[in-house]
């Protein structure tokens, strides 16, 4: 019979550390080639800042738009269609998709919020901005989370 309160064995935790360090630095990989692909596009457009901006709460989030800054002409992003490269914990394959700016865009979005902030939609939730400066080759997120707050206090005279 096992103890439910027992640590688990040295090999157990050694091999989830593993796991999680590879799957991390796949992460990590995939993320650097995904913005170097995404800038070349967006700067082969003359788009100088892309700021997406999410909310999410009651077990909801979404994206509530995009915009785009661009020198001289278009303010849109390019329709290019450009090659996005995914992982999934646990798994060794990559996931490879053929998706829009925009659709590369929210992909990435979405998993730079699991990443940092899994759950960000959940109850109260949360909302922010993310920031793509194209010629710094940065994304700056400015996360803002909710949560209810409650305080009490009892009196006995």
């Amino acid at each position: 019979m096992t103890d439910p309160q027992s640590k688990p064995e040295p090999a157990t935790d050694c091999a989830a550390l593993d796991r999680e360090r590879e799957y991390t630095s796949r992460a990590d990989e995939l993320r650097q080639a995904n913005k170097t692909i995404l800038f070349d596009a967006l700067a082969s457009a003359g788009i100088e800042t892309v700021t997406v901006i999410f909310d999410g709460y009651g077990d909801s989030g979404q994206i509530e738009r995009i915009d785009v800054e661009a020198g001289e002409g278009t303010n849109l992003l390019p329709s290019d269609r450009i090659e996005i490269a995914r992982t999934a914990f646990g798994s060794p394959e990559i996931e490879r998709q053929l998706l829009t700016v925009a659709e590369a865009i929210e992909a990435l979005v979405y998993d730079f919020l699991r990443q940092t902030h899994s759950g960000w939609e959940i109850n109260d939730g949360a909302y922010g901005e993310f920031i793509f400066d194209v010629a710094e080759r940065t994304i700056k997120l400015d996360y803002n989370e909710r949560y209810t707050s409650s305080e009490n206090f009892t009196y006995e005279f």
